[in-house]
């Protein structure tokens, strides 16, 4: 049976639950969906509930799932059980703005409200499967086996320790040491088309305390451009300036991603012309160093 089919099995018996308790198991299944385990006192904490409501609630979603959780008597813990289907139906999009801004409710899974607004057309959405699986071996500090497919070298199989899990606006990347580069690289999440944890150790070089681009902050002095903008009062407004400078401090790693997005010209002299460069970087030397700056637009061309 697939995935979909076993998760539409269970619409019968969630209709006849209270939005009260959809809430609540809606927060068990993202749980175990993104954590691969909860247990009562996360409950508890979450909804200001008693030890029984809570056991109660767990019971009811096994009743509903069996096939979902199993307990750990030890540890007093519910895990994910290996033939995991989610009780109720993500939207992709909205559980990764929730993950991003680190919400972990689930309640998208039960919310019928639809809201007046959009947002222009964006490239594949990741699989969220593929994606709870790269969550649960960064909160587990494990490696996983990926298949993934480049554009040099097409779909091979490789190991890679996870640590962040990055959206630069255009695609989703998983951050992480690659043991086949033997080096910290991005990879884009809908490139990967099958995840497996490992029981490999990961060793204390491959951890994101090691990542230099990653742990490396730069401080970035971005202002209206000054040849390619009539009004920069609307370009401070835009992006909340103080004084007509927008300061931000970006890690490394991800400062040409934001360069790009935002097209910000890197010029020495605000040279590009066009626009779409309402913006340029007043501090460019503090760039020195980053490993992406290809895509930092009049970066690379200069250099």
């Amino acid at each position: 049976m697939s995935k979909i089919s076993e998760i539409y099995k269970h619409t019968e018996g969630i209709d006849k639950l209270t939005f009260a308790q959809k809430q609540r198991l809606s927060f068990i299944d993202f749980s175990l969906l993104f954590k691969g385990s909860i247990n009562r006192k996360e409950l508890t904490e979450k909804f200001e509930m008693g030890m029984a409501n809570a056991t109660r609630d767990l019971t009811l979603y096994k009743d509903l799932a069996p096939q979902n959780i199993d307990f750990n008597a030890k540890d007093r813990t519910y895990l994910q059980a290996k033939a995991f289907t989610p009780l109720f139906i993500y939207n992709s999009k909205q559980t990764l703005a929730k993950l991003v801004n680190k919400i972990s409710d689930g309640f998208d899974g039960v919310l019928e409200i639809s809201f007046p607004v959009n947002a222009p057309y964006q490239l594949n959405v990741p699989d969220i499967f593929i994606v709870a699986k790269i969550v649960q071996a960064v909160l587990k500090g494990k490696a996983i086996s990926i298949i993934y497919t480049s554009l040099s070298s097409g779909s091979k199989a490789r190991e890679i320790v996870p640590h962040t899990i990055i959206d630069n606006g255009l695609r989703w990347h998983v951050r992480g040491y690659d043991r086949k580069s033997n080096s910290f690289r991005d990879f884009v999440i809908t490139r990967v088309s099958k995840v497996a944890l490992l029981d490999k150790p990961v060793e204390e070089f491959e951890m994101a305390i090691e990542d230099n681009q990653w742990m490396r902050k730069m401080d970035l002095h971005i202002v209206p451009h000054p040849t390619n903008v009539q009004y920069p009062q609307a370009i401070e407004l835009d992006y909340g300036m103080d004084n007509g400078t927008l300061c931000l401090t970006v890690r490394a790693a991800l400062v040409g991603y934001l360069l790009r997005r935002w097209n910000v010209d890197c010029t020495e002299d605000a040279s590009l012309q066009g626009g779409e460069y309402q913006l340029w970087l007043r501090n460019r030397q503090t760039l020195y160093g980053a490993e992406n700056l290809a895509i930092a637009p009049g970066y690379a061309q200069n250099e």
